[in-house]
C-alpha cells in the first residue's frame, strides 16, 4: 500500500512540474504585467517619437518583426551585429542595405532597462514595437502575446533561405508562409503590410522595366522616373509601396493591385487571375475584414518557435549576447 502511495505522490509531482513546464513555455498577453508595468507605454513613446521624426520608420519596424519571425522563430537573432567570431542575419541577402530601425530599438531598449531592468527581451521589444508601428499609423489595436526570449545565436544561411523574395511567384510565397504554419489567407493579410513603407529601385526594377502584361503603362513610366533601368544606377531610390497613401495603414494597397499598380512583382503576385484573387477583392469591398485578418497573422507570426522558459536569454544588449 505504501508502494502504492508512494508511486501515486511521484505521478502527481511529475504532473505538476510538466503543467508548470508547460505554462512556462506559453506567451501571454499579461506577461510582464508585475515585473514590467510601464513597458507599454516605454516603448509607445520612443516608437512616437521616431515616426514623427521620420514617418517610414513605421513600417521599418514593422518589417523588422517579419524579418526576425521568419528566421528560426521570433527571437531577436535579426538584432545581433556581426563579431570576429560570430556571423548574424544584417548581412543576409534580404537584409543587407534594406532592413533599418536598429537604432530606435536602441533606444526602446535603453528606455526600458532603465524602466525594469533585465526583465524585457529583444524579440518581446520587436513585438510591441511593430503593434505599435501599425496603430500610429492608423491600423488595427491588438493584445500582444509576450514571453519570449532571445537567442544566442542566428543563421544568415536561414536567413538566405527563408525570408520571402520580393522576386517571388505566388507559388512560392504560399510555399515560404505554409513552412512557418500560415496560410494563404494570412499570407495575403501580411503583404498588406506594404500599405505602407517604401522600397528600393533594386527590388522593383525588373518589374516595371519587363512585365508589360502586368503592370499599369503610366504607372510604370511614373516609376522609371527615378528607377534607371541600367543595375547600378539609382539602386537606393525609394518608391512608395502603396501609390496612394503611402503613410496611412489601410486598404489602398489591395486597391492598387486590382489596378495593376502593384510595386514588387511579390505584391501583383497576389492579384494574377488565380488563387488568391478572391482574398484581394474581400479586403477592398470589408476594409474591417483586413484588419481583423491582419491581426490574426500578426498573432500567428508572433507564435513562430518562441523561445520561452530557460531557453535563450534576456540580452542587456540587443545588439550583442550577454
Amino acid at each position: 500500500m505504501a508502494s502504492s502511495k508512494n508511486n501515486t505522490m511521484v505521478f502527481l509531482f511529475l504532473l505538476v512540474t510538466l503543467l508548470i513546464g508547460s505554462s512556462s513555455a506559453q506567451l501571454s498577453t499579461s506577461f510582464y504585467s508585475k515585473s514590467c508595468p510601464k513597458l507599454y507605454q516605454t516603448v509607445k513613446s520612443t516608437v512616437q517619437s521616431a515616426i514623427k521624426k521620420e514617418t517610414r520608420m513605421g513600417a521599418s519596424l514593422l518589417r523588422l518583426f517579419f524579418h526576425d519571425c521568419f528566421v528560426n522563430g521570433c527571437d531577436g537573432s535579426l538584432l545581433l551585429d556581426d563579431t570576429s567570431s560570430f556571423t548574424g542575419e544584417k548581412r543576409a541577402a534580404p537584409n543587407v542595405n534594406s532592413v533599418r530601425g536598429f537604432e530606435v530599438i536602441d533606444n526602446i531598449k535603453s528606455a526600458v532597462e532603465k524602466a525594469c531592468p533585465g526583465v524585457v527581451s529583444c524579440a518581446d521589444i520587436l513585438a510591441v514595437t511593430a503593434r505599435d508601428s501599425v496603430v500610429i499609423l492608423g491600423g488595427p489595436n491588438w493584445n500582444v502575446k509576450l514571453g519570449r526570449r532571445d537567442a544566442r545565436t542566428a543563421s544568415q544561411g536561414a536567413a538566405n533561405s527563408s525570408i520571402p523574395a520580393p522576386t517571388f511567384n505566388l507559388n512560392r510565397l504560399i510555399s515560404s508562409f505554409s513552412a512557418v504554419g500560415l496560410s494563404t489567407k494570412d499570407m495575403v493579410a501580411l503583404s498588406g503590410a506594404h500599405t505602407i513603407g517604401q522600397a528600393r529601385c533594386t527590388t522593383f526594377r525588373a518589374r516595371i522595366y519587363n512585365e508589360t502584361n502586368s503592370i499599369d503603362s503610366s504607372f510604370a513610366r511614373t516609376r522609371q522616373n527615378s528607377c534607371p533601368r541600367n543595375s547600378g544606377s539609382g539602386d537606393n531610390n525609394l518608391a512608395p509601396l502603396d501609390l496612394q497613401t503611402p503613410s496611412k495603414f489601410d486598404n489602398n494597397y489591395f486597391k492598387n493591385l486590382v489596378n495593376k499598380k502593384g510595386l514588387l512583382h511579390s505584391d501583383q503576385q497576389l492579384f494574377n487571375g488565380v488563387s488568391a484573387d478572391s482574398i484581394v477583392r474581400s479586403y477592398i469591398n470589408n476594409p474591417s475584414s483586413f484588419n481583423s485578418d491582419f491581426v490574426t497573422a500578426m498573432i500567428k507570426m508572433g507564435d513562430i518557435r518562441p523561445l520561452t522558459g530557460s531557453n535563450g536569454e534576456i540580452r542587456k544588449n540587443c545588439r550583442r549576447r550577454n
